[in-house]
Formats: structure tokens, C-alpha cells, sequence
């Protein structure tokens, strides 16, 4: 059974350079992709990303605007860090109101952080299993302020990170043990 992946692209097209995974996610789409491998626009519908992951992926790679500090149009591949007991991995994330009330939302702000840890608790009360690896495909925005379309710099960052989303899925996926299990490969 070949591994399932969902390629997530997120971000607000109304936000400028914001729209940077969902106009990768849309080039993507247009390539051939090995079975099992999902290529999804959630937009801004993070609850919806969180129950589809409820379907059991064994890696998701989030598509996004990422400002990290770097120049526009630099791309990031950034391994997201398992969440801890207390909340997210690096203690900033979304925290639980107080014990067992879960994770604080908002629907108009659930960014990748809400979005895991949110799945966190649906994961806990279905018995679901969260992906394995979770990776966030990340470019460095220029401008995220009211408007439509990429700056320069994030538009021709896109061909990029689409060849970076490909070559992830050339990547040996790990099984529960960590030893590679198959590797995905593109259909020419």
C-alpha cells in the first residue's frame, strides 16, 4: 500500500503575496503525481484542512507564506516539530483554554499551528492517527496587505517550490521505525 501525502496549500489570494500556496498548489496540480499523493487549495478553510486529515496521511506538506526575515521569493523547508503535551513544539503556538477544553480557535486565524493543534484533539477524541511528518513548503512574502496577486518575487518563486514539492515526493517515505518503506516517484 503506497503511502498516502496531502499537499496542502494555504493562505488568503485577497492578501497579496498570502496566496503563495494556493497559486503553488494550483501549479502542482497541473504535473502527474504518484498514487496516493493529494493536491488540495484549502485556502483559508483551515478547519476543513484539519477534519481532512482525519482520513489518515502519512506525511502533509503545507504550502504557505512563511516571513521568516529572509528576501521575498526565498523559499523554506521547514520540518514541523510533533507537538507537546502543553501545545505546540515551540511553546508559542495555540494553547488549551484550561485543562481538556482543547485548543483556543478562531475561524478567521487558524493558521498552520491552530490547524495541528486542532487535529491534535480531534485525533484524541476519534482515535484518528495524526501524519507521521509534517512539513511546511514555506516562501518569504513580500507584501501580505489587501490585494490580489504575488509580488514579482513570490511569482517566480512558484516554479520552485512546485520542483521542491515534486522532489519531496521522490523522497524515500520512513516507516513507523524510521528505516525508508518505498519511494514515490513521479509518472513521467
Amino acid at each position: 500500500m503506497s503511502p498516502k501525502v496531502l499537499i496542502a496549500g494555504i493562505g488568503n489570494v485577497f492578501l497579496g503575496d498570502d496566496g503563495f500556496g494556493v497559486e503553488t498548489v494550483r501549479a502542482l496540480s497541473a504535473h502527474p503525481l504518484p498514487d496516493g499523493v493529494e493536491v488540495v487549495d484549502f485556502g483559508v478553510r483551515g478547519v476543513h484542512l484539519a477534519y481532512q486529515l482525519l482520513d489518515g496521511y502519512d506525511t502533509l506538506v503545507l504550502v504557505d507564506a512563511t516571513a521568516r526575515g529572509g528576501a521575498p521569493g526565498t523559499l523554506y523547508l521547514i520540518e514541523a516539530e510533533p507537538e507537546t503535551e502543553a501545545g505546540a513544539a515551540d511553546g508559542a503556538g495555540p494553547r488549551a483554554a484550561g485543562p481538556g477544553e482543547g485548543p483556543v480557535l478562531d475561524g478567521h486565524h487558524m493558521s498552520p499551528d491552530t490547524v495541528l493543534a486542532l487535529l491534535g484533539a480531534l485525533c484524541a477524541g476519534t482515535g484518528a492517527t495524526p501524519p507521521r511528518c509534517t512539513l511546511v513548503l514555506g516562501c518569504e512574502p513580500a507584501c501580505v496587505e489587501e490585494g490580489i496577486g504575488l509580488s514579482a518575487p513570490v511569482a517566480a518563486a512558484v516554479p520552485e517550490a512546485v520542483r521542491m514539492a515534486l522532489d519531496l515526493l521522490d523522497r524515500p517515505a520512513p516507516d513507523e521505525a524510521g528505516a525508508p518503506r518505498r519511494e514515490l516517484r513521479r509518472t513521467p
